[in-house]
């Protein structure tokens, strides 16, 4: 059987991070959420997705596919359930499709014809930005259970001090100096040839991704993930970095979500909570307002490829699109469009010519390259987020 994961009408209110990557390809918890599905399925998956992210994420359809909505995390049950799907089923969670079989030769999808599959169990749906690090706690759990099943950890080397150690996974490779993890309240897992330097204090639930390094005298609470190759410092909460990403000095990160390939300038810090306590707003782009998030803690959203310098203060409930830099004193904006350039001071156009210099330069660090079809990539959002440039 062939399966597909499709974005599904939330991709919109989860820009700025889709604008570089399908649904599917978010990370919550310790996986992505095409990991947990092919991590489950035992099977690769292609996508549908955005037009212009369709070559470097293509489709591949096949006589028999089942196309799977990707704003949904796997629990084994509804993957025994997507798997037995026949022609002409659909899975459904009230009015959200979760999962329907097609074949190559249908040339439209009618649920009205289908015989509706009802799912009622609780799962964890991304829906929102802020649904990423709301539910990341969930997820690592429910991660650290699918990946080590069965499997036995690496050995917690001596000097570390430990809460619950069989809640401790340490993935081969991973190094662990004279720190302290707290694994009472959640799984602790530290992925492959990972780094966590001395004097590091870090409480479960936590994941540490391959290759993240976590700076000496780190502070890191629960519900927080750490993406492959990223490195952080300071004191991070209930915060998911998705990959390739720095935050490797002092200053305070919490209820935030930072794309893949940014950089926070040393003493960056976010504010997570408003000084009357209400409700914290996110900027939406679906609406292309401000909307409410239900949230008392809320701090920062950052696409990818986007950086800001040292001593940046964001405010409670800030939206930072894709590629912008960040600099100046005092609070920047609460939405920073893609591709800005500048502080309080005032913005201008980050220009494509210089913005490919330096993605060039921040991928050939960490050995790899920027090629034409990312390039195609970033043009096409520089394009399609032009209207909020209005400096």
């Amino acid at each position: 059987m062939n399966y597909i994961l499709f974005d599904s009408d939330v991709r919109d209110t989860l820009l700025p991070f889709t604008y570089t990557k399908p649904v599917a390809d978010i990370r919550i918890g310790i996986l992505t959420i095409r990991e947990k599905w092919e991590k489950h399925l035992g099977l690769t998956t292609t996508t549908i997705t955005a037009d212009y992210l369709e070559e470097k994420y293509p489709m591949v359809e096949m006589e028999e596919n089942i196309l799977i909505n990707a704003s949904f995390c796997p629990t084994e049950s509804l993957v025994e359930k997507v798997k037995n799907l026949s022609k002409n089923e659909a899975i459904f969670k009230g009015e959200d499709v979760l999962a329907f079989h097609t074949t190559q030769s249908q040339e439209e999808v009618d649920f009205d014809t289908y015989t509706q599959i009802e799912f009622d169990e609780e799962l964890l749906q991304i829906k929102n930005t802020s649904d990423i690090f709301t539910h990341n706690g969930k997820a690592i759990q429910q991660d650290f259970d699918l990946i080590t099943a069965e499997r036995t950890s690496e050995t917690i080397p001596a000097g570390i001090q430990v809460l619950n150690p069989e809640n401790i996974f340490i993935e081969e490779g991973a190094q662990i100096l004279f720190s302290t993890l707290n694994a009472s309240e959640g799984p602790i897992y530290i992925g492959k040839d990972a780094l966590i330097m001395e004097n590091s204090s870090i409480r479960g639930p936590f994941a540490m991704c391959e290759n993240a390094v976590v700076k000496m005298g780190t502070k890191i609470y629960k519900d927080t993930t750490i993406g492959p190759f990223s490195k952080v410092g300071g004191e991070i909460s209930n915060a998911v970095i998705f990959g390739y990403s720095s935050k490797g000095h002092d200053g305070y990160l919490g209820n935030s979500v930072i794309g893949e390939w940014c950089n926070l300038g040393a003493g960056t810090n976010n504010s997570n909570l408003k000084n009357n306590y209400s409700e914290v707003k996110l900027w939406n782009y679906e609406t292309e307002r401000f909307a409410k998030t239900g949230l008392q803690f809320c701090g920062l959203m950052m696409g990818d490829h986007s950086k800001c310098a040292i001593s940046t203060t964001f405010n409670t409930g800030t939206v930072v699109g894709v590629s912008a830099n960040i600099f100046g004193s005092g609070f920047p904006r609460n939405f920073t469009p893609s591709f800005s350039w500048g502080g309080t001071a005032g913005y201008e156009t980050f220009q494509m010519n210089k913005v490919s210099e330096v993605v060039t330069a921040v991928m050939k660090r960490k050995n790899l390259v920027f090629d034409a079809v990312d390039q195609k990539i970033l043009d096409h959002v520089f394009e399609e987020t032009k209207q909020y440039r209005n400096f």
